[in-house]
């Protein structure tokens, strides 16, 4: 019998497009109704939330059992040679975490860097410098909330598997965000159910099997070329094959949150949440 995960929760990155506003709130309360059960925070541009409001974010979540999450701005790059640049996107990744710690977010998925010309061993040692740096910062707040550099979508990227497990394995307070999406862009279209289960095992032998009881993904439909992602689509509109990650997943005995970046994302999340339950069921017979 396949054993089940703790607790998988399916749910859209930013506001569903049916949301009754476009608004955080709205966007929590939608979630709820469709039967999904987290939402990230999309702060891509900017954190545009102000104190007050992520109160009245957190106490809602919370009330509905909502699990958020957050996505700080695109534009940090701690690997940056450029010192403004630098101190920009530690400012940009301190004030993300703020707000979520407010509105009650579990993490902070970001982009860590590109390489900038540098070999990736020195990106790595020079992001896990700067992270370490706005982890002290915000322990100096008293905030604890967890940091999660996600996989990359592009060769120029820092962002591997194995180099997101080297530098959560050696920065505390933080943890990989796995985008899948992301790496099968990277790899030319080639994942598969084989690909799945080795960035998971990945996972599980580098940081242990506790990693993938809470473990924070994204996923989507996705174009790529070359060198890499080009753009999120719908599921059923991309070669990625989505029904294999959930098998994986399921065998894996996976929780946490997987978070649908697709451009329906709600329909995508709900295909996504449908399909898993059915594969349980199916493995909970057999």
């Amino acid at each position: 019998m396949v054993s089940v995960p703790i607790f998988l929760r399916f749910g859209p990155g930013g506001i569903s497009e049916r949301s009754a506003k476009r608004d955080s709130l709205a966007g929590i309360e939608r979630v709820r109704q469709v039967g999904l059960s987290c939402m990230e925070l999309e702060f891509v541009r900017r954190v545009s939330m102000g104190e007050e409001k992520a109160s009245r974010v957190k106490a809602l979540a919370q009330k509905l059992d909502v699990s958020l999450s957050v996505h700080a701005p695109y534009y940090i790059n701690l690997n940056a040679a450029d010192r403004e640049i630098l101190e920009a996107s530690k400012k940009r990744l301190v004030l993300a975490a703020r707000i979520g710690a407010l509105c009650g977010a579990a993490g902070i998925a970001f982009h860590a860097g590109s390489y900038m010309g540098e070999t990736p061993a020195r990106a790595l040692r020079t992001i896990k410098k700067h992270l370490r740096d706005v982890r002290r910062i915000l322990l100096s707040e008293g905030n604890k909330i967890l940091l999660w550099p996600e996989s990359a979508g592009r060769h120029t990227q820092f962002g591997t598997t194995t180099e997101l497990i080297e530098l959560c394995g050696e920065t505390e307070g933080t943890a990989p965000c796995i985008d899948f999406a992301h790496l099968h862009a990277a790899a030319g279209g080639a994942l598969k159910y084989d690909g799945f289960a080795t960035a998971l095992e990945q996972v599980r032998s580098g940081l242990g099997a506790g990693a993938l009881s809470n473990l924070h993904m994204h996923v989507s439909g996705i174009r790529y070329g070359k060198k890499g992602e080009l753009e999120h689509i719908n599921l059923d509109e991309s070669d990625f094959d989505y029904q294999s990650l959930l098998l994986a997943l399921r065998d894996f005995s996976v929780g946490g949150r997987l978070i649908c970046e697709s451009r329906d994302r709600e329909a995508d999340a709900l295909l996504l949440k449908q399909m898993y339950e059915s594969l349980e069921r199916k493995g909970a017979a057999g």
